[in-house]
């Protein structure tokens, strides 16, 4: 690098840095998530102002991949920290109505969304026309956990019957949005020329899941007093990376690494040392890798050239993207004998994207499944959604009654199995919101 370049970089990053937490105070004082303060900083930075000057002279092309670089490692840490804070717990004391909420919040959009998908292949679509309209679909179909457990966390509902099914929705959707998007990866020959690697998933999976996963366990079990020293964060560092790089290695991408290295930590007898690792981690992450990643995903999106075509193609996919969500959610509430109310708020939740939907748009964009036009539009489409989905909660719930809720009173009926186990899982499930 040269000294131009070295100067450049770190003055861009206290730039993006600068913006960032501005912004995302701003957006919380407004009564929204962060992240929709910090992912409009980087849509500001991109080329969607001012023609892209801010962009060109803040962050030239020169310093872009190591921007990119930075990125991926901040969205890797990221996804770490959401498999660490995920727990079966929630799903297996969540009952039926988790689960049919899901799968429905999930097909339904999903159906739509490859409609869609094929309404707009002629102007949007890509080479791989299934891969496409898979990809859509499952675009359509994220819910982001980590917004999620920060609304119901401001309002104090995480331990309330309607946050418990709403963590416990959001916890499933999750597994089932990235076990699709890795299929999709792996059949749409992402991998180039050493597709044969993908045969390696299925092992590599097993063999985190019931060798390390197991010795982990028997390790921390073994050191009750265990605490994150400085050889002890640098090794669960070099597991984040390393998973991560295998992953990306076999032909799915880094996220799935990341997010299973999170996911096989020990749940129990480590709680002192996930919080720690979260706390340590996550103020990097949120601080500086997310902000940069922003800023890398903002400089793909440019709205700087839309037009009346645009906008309704905009319209048709929010209409697509929250109606298909919110009718097979409140449909599948309903039919739990969930109350009418109460149904159309956890429909409302189960509609928040976030930053989840960005990494997943990010990972369409980087193996060609989206172009940049319709990607600037699937953009606008998350941080819309995300940041309708507290004021529509208040309206639905009403504020005098948010009391009632976090009570207990006037809602669905609580899940019937392992609901004290539940409920420490929800009441744990903020914490990687802070992070966003």
């Amino acid at each position: 690098m040269t000294t131009h370049q070295t100067s450049s970089l770190l003055l861009g990053l206290a730039v993006i840095v600068l913006l960032a937490r501005l912004l995302g105070a701003l957006a919380r004082r407004l009564h929204q998530p962060a992240v929709i303060g910090e992912v409009l900083a980087g849509i500001a930075l991109g080329p969607t102002l001012f023609h892209g000057a801010v962009c060109d002279a803040l962050f030239p092309p020169g310093i872009r991949p190591l921007l990119s670089a930075l990125a991926a490692v901040g969205v890797a840490a990221f996804m770490f920290l959401v498999g660490l804070e995920w727990d079966a717990a929630m799903i297996r004391g969540s009952g039926s109505l988790a689960a049919t909420v899901s799968f429905s919040s999930i097909l339904l959009p999903f159906g739509l969304g490859t409609l869609l998908a094929l309404y707009l292949m002629d102007d949007y679509g890509t080479g791989d026309r299934t891969a496409f309209m898979l990809f859509m679909g499952i675009a359509m179909s994220i819910t982001a956990f980590p917004v999620l457990a920060r609304i119901l966390t401001d309002r104090g509902m995480t331990r309330s019957p309607l946050g418990v099914v709403a963590l416990a929705c959001a916890s499933i959707d999750d597994v089932l949005a990235w076990s699709l998007l890795a299929a999709v990866v792996a059949v749409s020959g992402a991998a180039g020329p050493d597709q044969w690697r993908i045969l390696l998933a299925v092992p590599y999976l097993l063999g985190m899941l019931f060798v390390l996963r197991p010795l982990l366990r028997r390790f921390v079990d073994r050191r009750p007093a265990l605490t994150l020293t400085p050889t002890v964060f640098a090794a669960v560092l070099v597991g984040l990376l390393l998973s991560a790089a295998a992953t990306e290695w076999v032909g799915l991408h880094y996220i799935f690494g990341a997010f299973l290295f999170g996911v096989i930590l020990p749940r129990t007898g480590g709680e002192r040392l996930r919080a720690d690792i979260h706390e340590r981690l996550g103020q990097l992450s949120g601080t500086l890798l997310l902000p940069v990643f922003f800023l890398v995903a903002g400089l793909q999106v440019d709205l700087s050239g839309l037009d009346a075509g645009g906008l309704g193609t905009l319209g048709l996919i929010l209409l697509v993207a929250v109606g298909g969500k919110f009718t097979g959610a409140f449909a599948a509430a309903r039919l739990n004998r969930m109350p009418v109310r109460q149904s159309a708020a956890l429909a409302t939740l189960m509609n928040t994207r976030g930053l989840t939907e960005l990494i997943v748009l990010n990972v369409g964009l980087q193996l060609g499944f989206l172009g940049r036009d319709l990607y600037s539009l699937m953009v606008v489409m998350a941080v819309v959604t995300t940041a309708m989905a507290g004021p529509l909660l208040s309206w639905i719930i009403g504020r005098p009654a948010e009391a009632a809720v976090r009570s207990g009173e006037k809602t669905a009926p609580a899940p019937t199995a392992d609901n004290a186990n539940t409920a420490n899982s929800a009441n744990s499930a903020g914490t990687v919101s802070s992070t966003v």
